[in-house]
């Protein structure tokens, strides 16, 4: 899909009727779940589920442990739009595929997203399994999800990027934590281009820049949600020590591994916590 700025918006609004057509609903938040965590997603009430390979123009992940389906449904009386994995820049993706499904959520009516990944942890404090609320971001994929002409119907040419992440959002995900118990924290995520993991040089470098957490999506979407007006939250778990902190490999089972674990903190987390963000944005 090298659509131009222009083709998006027609693209995203084709996709966002064909969407509609299929569910009654309709979302004023959305969620995108990585690595290990789609399974939230299968907990919806009234589920439509739209595999990505029958969504037109959609992009289709081959990454391991993403579904790979958009689920529209219901928790209580709120409305969400569940991404059960993402597309990565990694699989070879330009980043207007790696973002294409935030463009639709936003021809979609969706008004706020909570993304979700697994990301190595950095920080001294943090161990596998604890939660991370990304208070911001480095950018060091090595390029930017707007470059080229810009839709004006989406955004300006240069979103302000002081509060990506929303300060509301990210007091109520820490206070719902804490209420429940969970091992939660906030900090920076450094996003790299991947699939390899990085070096223990590269993390040494990333803890002096100031990062927390390590992975290498969300960043993008980020940027071109706040582009289109959208209301973020993002939450990495953490599923592994960043490499050379442990002296032991890093193996992607048992990231996955992880995130199964912590399903059942995650998903009482998200049933409590997204409710809350759908009111705010009314």
């Amino acid at each position: 899909m090298n659509a131009s700025p222009t083709d998006q918006w027609s693209l995203a609004g084709e996709v966002s009727n064909f969407i509609s057509s299929k569910s009654p609903l309709r979302p004023r938040l959305a969620l995108v779940l990585g690595s290990g965590l789609g399974a939230f997603a299968d907990d919806l009430d009234e589920r439509v589920v739209l595999p990505y390979s029958s969504i037109p123009h959609f992009p289709v992940s081959s990454a391991v442990g993403h579904a790979g389906n958009l689920v529209i449904g219901r928790i209580g009386d709120v409305a969400i739009a569940a991404m059960q994995g993402r597309v990565h820049y990694y699989e070879g993706h330009a980043m207007s595929h790696v973002t294409f499904p935030i463009r639709v959520f936003c021809r979609l009516g969706v008004k706020g997203v909570l993304l979700t990944n697994a990301a190595g942890g950095i920080g001294p404090q943090l161990q596998p399994g604890c939660l991370v609320v990304l208070s911001d971001h480095i950018n060091l994929q090595g390029t930017n999800a707007l470059i080229g002409a810009n839709e004006d119907r989406f955004g300006p040419r240069f979103p302000d990027m002081t509060e990506a992440y929303s300060k509301e959002w990210r007091k109520l995900a820490l206070a719902e934590g804490k209420r429940q118990g969970i091992n939660i924290y906030e900090g920076v995520y450094a996003a790299v281009p991947g699939p390899s993991y990085e070096t223990p040089a590269e993390i040494r470098f990333l803890r002096t820049i100031g990062a927390d957490v390590v992975g290498m999506s969300t960043v993008a979407e980020v940027v071109v949600a706040r582009h289109c007006g959208m209301k973020v939250l993002a939450i990495s778990v953490v599923t592994n020590m960043a490499a050379g902190i442990l002296d032991k490999p890093i193996i992607h089972e048992e990231v996955l591994e992880i995130g199964q674990r912590i399903r059942g903190h995650f998903s009482t987390l998200l049933k409590s916590l997204l409710p809350k963000l759908d009111a705010s944005l009314r």
